[in-house]
C-alpha cells in the first residue's frame, strides 16, 4: 500500500467518514457543544460588535440566503450569515474552548447552519452531527502537529489557524465533496487563515470567529466550482506549517467504511465557561472566590476595602495581563479585574463586564492593589496552568487558595442540568421559553431526527422583534 501524504489522508478522511463512523460519547459531546454555541451566539446577538459586522454585511444581496440569529426577517448570503453569526459567538468569549487552545465549535457550527439552509436536500440531524465532528477533528488533529499549539498563543489567535480550516472540512462533508476536492477546499481555505493575537481584547477579535466560518464555507463552494490549491497544503512547511515554527505533521490512518475511527473528541473533553471571559479568568475567579469565603467566615461583617495586598501567581501572558482595564473586551483579558471582581461579588457574571460594575470605585480601588507573579512551575498551558491568590489585609493576616481545575474544564465539566441552565440563560435574553424548549429537544435529538431545518428556524426568533399575532413553534414540533 502506497503511504498517503499528509494532505492526501485529510482529503480522504474527509471524503469517507460517515455518520456509521459516530460514537455515542462523540454524539454526546458534540450535541453538548451545538447546544452551548447557540446559546452564547443568541446572547451575542446583543452586542455592539455584533450589531456592526450586522449593518455591513446588510449591505451584501444574493440569490441564496440564510437566516441571521435573533434577527426575524432577515437573511443573509450564506457567507455573510456564517460570518455575523460566527461573531456573535465569540462576541463576549463566552464559548468553548478546547486543548490545544482553540475555540472550536464558533468556527463551524455558523457555516454548517448557514450552508445547510440553502441545501435543496435539507440533512438529518445525525449528517449535520458528523459534519460538525469532522469540522472539529480536523482542528484537533492539525493542533496536535505543534508543540507551540499546546500552550496559551502568542503570536496568532488559533480560530482563525485552524478553525477556517475545521469550517472548510465541516462545509465539504456537508456538500459530498470527493477527496480531491475536500483537499482543494483545505488548501483554499489556508490562504484565508491566520490573525494575530494582538486585537485580543479589542471589538476585532470576534471578527476572527467570524472570518472562520465565513471563509470556510467560501472555500468548500470554490471547490466544488473546480477552484483548485496547493493539494500538499498540510504536508508543507511554506503551506500550513508557516504558522507554528515546530509543525511536524503526520498522516491520518486510513478510514474504511467498516473500519474504527478514533476521534480527538472522544479522547479530549471541552472546556464550557460558566462566564464570558477568556478561559485562564476561570482558575483566577474561582481561586478568588475561595479567598474570599476563607475572609468572610473568619470576618462576617469585614470591609473589603481592609485587604491591603492582592498577590495573584499566573502563568506569563501577556496579553491578559492588563492591569487597569478600560473596556469590557479588556476587562474579559484581565487576571486582575476577574480576581477583583471575585472578590468583591463572591461570583464572575455576564454582568460583571457592564459600564456600572466596571465603573465602581470600589473595583477601581482594588485593582491598583494586586500584584502579579510568574512563578517557573506555572506553564502557559490550559492543561497545565493554575493560580494561587494570597490576599492579605491591613491587620496582618494572609487568606490563600489555589485553583488547579476549574469547574467547567474538560476534566471538570459542567453538568448536563448546568449546561441546560447556562443555554436557558443565555437564550432567554432573546427566545422565548417555548422555542428555548424546542432548540434544547431538537438538539438533544439530533442523532436521530432525519429533518434539521426547525433548528434554524428556531434560531430566527427574537421575542423583542416579533408581532404581537405571531405564534412560536411548539416546544415539541
Amino acid at each position: 500500500m502506497i503511504r498517503k501524504g499528509v494532505t492526501e489522508s485529510f482529503g480522504a478522511a474527509v471524503s469517507c467518514l460517515s455518520t456509521s463512523h459516530l460514537t455515542d460519547e462523540v454524539i454526546r459531546r458534540s450535541k453538548r457543544m451545538i447546544l452551548d454555541t447557540l446559546g452564547v451566539g443568541l446572547l451575542g446577538t446583543s452586542t455592539p460588535v455584533f450589531n456592526t459586522v450586522l449593518q455591513c454585511s446588510q449591505r451584501q444581496q444574493a440569490l441564496e440566503n440564510s437566516k441571521v440569529w435573533g434577527r426575524p426577517g432577515l437573511s443573509l448570503p450564506p457567507h455573510y450569515a456564517a460570518f455575523v453569526n460566527g461573531v456573535a459567538v465569540h462576541s463576549m468569549d463566552f464559548d468553548d474552548t478546547w486543548h490545544p487552545a482553540t475555540h472550536p465549535s464558533g468556527a463551524v457550527l455558523p457555516a454548517l447552519l448557514a450552508l445547510a439552509e440553502t441545501l435543496p436536500v435539507k440533512p438529518s440531524g445525525l449528517e449535520l452531527l458528523l459534519a460538525f465532528n469532522v469540522g472539529i477533528e480536523v482542528q484537533g488533529r492539525l493542533l496536535r502537529f505543534s508543540k507551540e499549539a499546546h500552550n496559551i498563543p502568542k503570536r496568532f489567535h488559533p480560530p482563525a489557524v485552524v478553525g477556517v480550516m475545521g469550517s472548510a472540512a465541516a462545509t465539504a462533508k456537508l456538500l459530498g465533496l470527493p477527496a480531491a476536492q475536500s483537499i482543494a477546499a483545505l488548501a483554499i481555505a489556508c490562504s484565508s487563515a491566520g490573525a494575530p493575537m494582538a486585537n485580543a481584547a479589542t471589538q476585532t477579535k470576534p471578527l476572527h470567529m467570524g472570518n472562520a466560518a465565513r471563509g470556510g464555507l467560501e472555500a468548500s463552494q470554490l471547490a466544488l466550482l473546480g477552484l483548485e490549491g496547493n493539494a500538499q497544503i498540510l504536508d508543507l512547511e511554506s503551506g500550513f506549517g508557516a504558522f507554528y515554527p515546530d509543525y511536524v505533521p503526520h498522516p491520518l490512518a486510513e478510514v474504511t467504511p467498516t473500519s474504527h475511527y478514533s476521534w480527538v473528541l472522544e479522547d479530549q473533553n471541552i472546556a464550557q465557561k460558566r462566564f464570558p471571559a477568556h478561559l485562564g479568568m476561570h482558575w483566577v475567579a474561582d481561586a478568588a472566590i475561595e479567598a474570599r469565603v476563607k475572609f468572610l467566615e473568619k470576618y462576617p461583617n469585614a470591609d473589603l476595602s481592609q485587604i491591603k495586598k492582592i498577590t495573584l501567581r499566573v502563568p506569563s501572558s501577556r496579553y491578559v495581563d492588563c492591569p487597569l482595564p478600560v473596556s469590557e473586551h479588556q476587562a474579559r483579558h484581565s487576571f486582575q479585574f476577574n480576581c477583583c471582581t471575585a472578590l468583591l461579588d463572591g461570583e464572575v457574571t455576564i454582568d460583571s463586564f457592564s459600564k456600572t460594575q466596571m465603573n465602581r470605585s470600589a473595583l477601581k480601588e482594588m485593582l491598583l492593589k494586586v500584584r502579579l507573579e510568574n512563578p517557573q512551575d506555572n506553564h502557559s498551558s490550559f492543561e497545565k496552568m493554575y493560580c494561587e491568590i494570597a490576599v492579605e489585609t491591613t491587620q496582618g493576616e494572609t487568606f490563600t487558595a489555589c485553583c488547579n481545575t476549574f469547574y467547567g474544564h474538560w476534566r471538570k465539566p459542567l453538568s448536563h442540568e448546568d449546561l441546560v441552565r447556562k443555554f436557558r440563560a443565555n437564550a432567554s435574553t432573546v427566545l422565548t421559553a417555548d422555542v428555548i424548549e424546542g432548540i434544547i429537544y431538537t438538539v438533544d435529538r439530533l442523532d436521530t431526527n432525519q429533518d434539521c431545518s426547525m433548528l434554524w428556524s428556531y434560531m430566527h426568533f427574537n421575542k423583542h422583534m416579533m408581532n404581537r399575532d405571531e405564534c412560536c413553534y411548539s416546544a415539541l414540533a
